[in-house]
């Protein structure tokens, strides 16, 4: 990956001098701004994790396409439009030259995040959690680019695992098949989001910052391209139960099925109906994993950057 920014995105002033001093940055996406919670949640968890990740050392780039300019670090009032206005699309790699060319706003999925930030020169970035493998995709083939994009692009993503409305066996299956390293923080077991715990062990355990950077190394020193996964337990004091939560993901799939949504507008429809049946307790979680990822993610950053300025 190059470390010169492309030409076509537009970097804040903020994000220019610290990739060009070679300081630690982290990417951060613009889908669970605008997709993901609602106004004005969203606006407020973005501007927190924002300052979570300078308070940590690294500098924050969020990433969205606004009036179609890809953008690596937003403004208050560019992170309030994309939280506020609903004509912002959602954005995967695959959309990225239609949007770009109409001029509009974008808020970008894990893969297009990733892609951007390859461009940018940003080997990490902090996520809620990884798209993959849809439930029933044996027939409908319903499979996240994200795990296309984690194959070819090289930058280490941190999540809290898979999302848990996923086929979260398939996805790790897809990710193997990928060839793309899956680590998990401080546990022998792969988390599942809202949950500490999925049923499936960890592919690689790692403990720690220090760690994990050294994975990374190994793999771009090798001359592996593609991404690496870290998945972050959520705190124990803040996961909803796996039983529980399945309880609850099986009803709003259900829910979903009767209205006969699917593709892009699956997840977004989950994720507000898991909030609605929850009594908005899944919220309170989701912003307690993305705060805790930030906080990861920025120490990888800057173990990252101190051996690979």
């Amino acid at each position: 990956m190059s470390t010169t920014p492309h030409p076509a995105l537009q970097l804040s002033g903020e994000v220019a001098t610290a990739l060009s001093a070679g300081r630690p940055v982290v990417a951060l996406e613009s889908t669970i701004i605008s997709h993901g919670m609602p106004y004005p949640q969203n606006v407020a968890m973005a501007t927190e994790v924002e300052g979570i990740v300078r308070d940590h050392g690294a500098t924050p780039a969020t990433i969205a396409i606004l009036d179609g300019r890809l953008c690596v670090g937003l403004s208050p009032e560019q992170l309030e439009l994309l939280a506020s206005d609903g004509n912002v699309t959602k954005v995967s790699v695959r959309d990225l030259p239609y949007v770009v060319a109409r001029g509009a706003h974008g808020a970008t999925t894990v893969a297009a995040t990733m892609r951007i930030a390859a461009m940018a020169g940003i080997r990490v970035f902090v996520t809620g959690g990884l798209g993959g493998v849809h439930r029933g995709a044996q027939q409908t083939f319903d499979i996240s680019a994200d795990l296309t994009e984690l194959g070819q692009t090289s930058v280490a993503v941190v999540s809290a695992g898979v999302k848990s409305i996923l086929d979260i066996g398939l996805t790790l299956e897809t990710l193997e098949t990928l060839g793309v390293p899956v680590l998990v923080e401080g546990s022998d077991e792969f988390p599942s989001f809202y949950s500490r715990s999925s049923g499936f062990g960890a592919p690689m355990r790692v403990d720690g910052a220090a760690e994990i950077a050294a994975v990374m190394r190994a793999k771009w020193d090798l001359g592996i391209e593609g991404g690496v996964v870290i998945a972050n337990p959520i705190p124990a004091a803040d996961e909803i139960p796996a039983d529980e939560i399945g309880v609850i993901i099986d009803r709003a799939l259900a829910d979903m099925d009767a209205l006969g949504i699917h593709g892009k507008d699956a997840t977004p429809y989950l994720l507000g109906r898991i909030v609605e049946i929850t009594g908005g307790a899944s919220l309170t979680a989701n912003i307690a994993l993305v705060r805790h990822n930030a906080r990861l993610g920025a120490a990888i950053a800057g173990e990252y950057a101190a051996t690979h300025p």
